[in-house]
């Protein structure tokens, strides 16, 4: 009967390193991802906190049959999805905030204004643009997910991927030269 014990409680300090270590490597990314999303700061950190609460309950339902990283993506798109799907997401109106943009270059002041400006200016448009585009301009340009790593990840053909992330560019493109006009 101790011996199951012990056994038990080993399991449990492996369980927590390894979430430990999942939290190290996966939790800025999974945040970043979350605020994608949802468009607010605290909102992405308590969904983060969520989603590692799940991760831990649920490690050992990991079957490898994907990466550990689409494994996390993909339950952090279904919770973040569902949030935005709950009656509290309907009720409270979301923020979208400079969340992302904090690692620029040393350069002069003068420059740094103009690309922050520039790239808030990007932000705002790739957030302004339906989930369906926002998501794969998203993973394919800031988390450097391959096509078919977001097929997988958002369980749609390929294809479907290369469309959406075509019909988003020129969607941005078309938002860029209206305001050129």
């Amino acid at each position: 009967m101790a011996f199951a014990y012990e056994q038990k409680q080993e399991r449990v300090i492996d369980k927590e390193e390894i979430l430990i270590e999942i939290m190290n490597t996966y939790g800025d990314e999974l945040l970043r991802l979350i605020y994608s999303y949802v468009k607010n700061k605290e909102v992405a950190e308590d969904l983060t906190q969520d989603i590692f609460i799940k991760v831990y309950e649920r490690i050992d339902q990991f079957e490898q049959r994907s990466s550990l990283r689409t494994w996390l993506y993909r339950i952090a798109i279904n919770q973040s999805k569902d949030y935005l799907k709950s009656w509290h997401f309907r009720k409270v109106r979301t923020e979208a905030e400079d969340f992302f943009l904090s690692h620029t270059v040393e350069k002069t002041p003068e420059i740094r204004t103009v690309e922050k400006a520039e790239e808030e200016e990007l932000v705002h448009k790739v957030f302004s643009l339906p989930l369906k585009y926002r998501e794969v301009i998203y993973l394919f340009y800031y988390q450097e997910c391959s096509v078919g790593e977001i097929s997988e990840l958002l369980k749609v053909k390929e294809g479907t991927v290369k469309t959406r992330l075509y019909q988003a560019r020129r969607k941005l493109r078309i938002k860029w030269n209206e305001e050129d006009l």
